[in-house]
């Protein structure tokens, strides 16, 4: 691991001004220090997010704000989020082990690296690490690779399961910028498509710091995560799908699904919402909301049994949650 200095201010603002090229803010560290071991990344200075009162977890009029140094494992045991946003402890509850539960943070969760091998390694070709070098990926082995919004520059798929629930729950991330200035920005403006800049995975600024996601309330009170791995535990999803529904009369009135380990960011397809939205639950319905979110899968060699799997994920949460 390269030198570096670390701070530890008080507050948001002292953290934002202690903020310059080639400083990366920590709070949990559990992705951040392992690329740093392997000099994937090498931030000259770290910035300590964990003591600027970002721990909270605060409800709204419309519905509960996230702290960013919330830790995982303290969200996904948390009353309100078990009661009213369960698709979200559970897709927590599957990601990673109890011990990076307890050090993870909820911004960190959302800014998490790919596990794409070739990005980890140095030697290889990889343009999220370093633009313009190629994508050694592309040709080599494949199975933990997206099949959805990728490019002939990248195909490393985003590997947080916290996000694909968020993502099904219209989360907003709260960000602060130099000078006090906020905004948010939904998760589909928030993660950015590889395209020719892999190396650019969020429309975050340089200086700004997450402070919060906010819930609105939630959409429907059906709620499931499945996440299929290949392992029971501490194992990335092959496929994942959060479904959030409400039934009226025997139909569907509204649906919100996102999916993991198919896409360069946590995947959501407004045509599956649409299709299933004002009609009875049946098979032929689940197969064909299974053919419209793969209809422009890139199935590259090794990575054919993404479309098959993701449509049988997909129907068997939509069977759940429409008994």
């Amino acid at each position: 691991m390269r030198p570096f200095d670390y701070h530890r201010p008080d507050t948001a603002e002292a953290a934002l001004n202690d903020a310059s090229d080639g400083t990366a803010f920590i709070g949990g560290g559990t992705n951040l220090l392992d690329l740093m071991k392997l000099e994937v990344m090498t931030p000259d200075r770290l910035v300590d997010v964990n003591h600027l009162g970002l721990n909270r977890i605060e409800e709204t009029d419309d519905g509960i704000e996230i702290g960013a140094t919330v830790r995982n494992s303290d969200l996904a045991d948390d009353s309100r989020i078990r009661r009213r946003w369960s698709v979200l402890s559970r897709a927590l509850l599957a990601g990673a082990s109890p011990q990076l539960r307890n050090t993870a943070t909820t911004a960190g969760n959302l800014l998490q690296r790919t596990r794409c091998p070739y990005f980890q390694d140095v030697d290889a070709a990889c343009n999220k690490r370093d633009p313009g070098s190629g994508c050694a990926a592309i040709g080599g082995e494949l199975r933990n690779h997206a099949v959805l919004g990728t490019s002939e520059h990248c195909i490393a798929l985003h590997p947080s399961d916290m996000a694909v629930a968020m993502r099904a729950l219209d989360a907003e991330v709260v960000i602060r910028g130099s000078g006090g200035s906020t905004r948010t920005a939904g998760l589909p403006d928030f993660y950015r498509l590889p395209g020719e800049t892999p190396h650019i995975e969020t429309t975050l600024e340089p200086g700004e710091l997450i402070t919060a996601i906010r819930l609105p309330a939630p959409t429907g009170d059906r709620q499931a995560y499945r996440k299929v791995r290949d392992r029971a535990s501490y194992a990335f999803a092959l496929v994942s799908t959060a479904a959030v529904l409400r039934m009226e009369n025997g139909k569907i009135a509204s649906a919100a699904l996102a999916f993991g380990g198919v896409g360069t960011q946590p995947w959501r397809d407004a045509e599956v919402d649409t299709l299933l939205r004002g009609e009875r639950p049946s098979d032929a319905l689940f197969d064909k909301a299974g053919e419209v979110l793969m209809r422009n899968a890139e199935l590259r060699e090794g990575l054919e049994f993404k479309k098959p799997l993701a449509q049988r994920v997909l129907k068997a949460v939509l069977t759940e949650v429409t008994r």
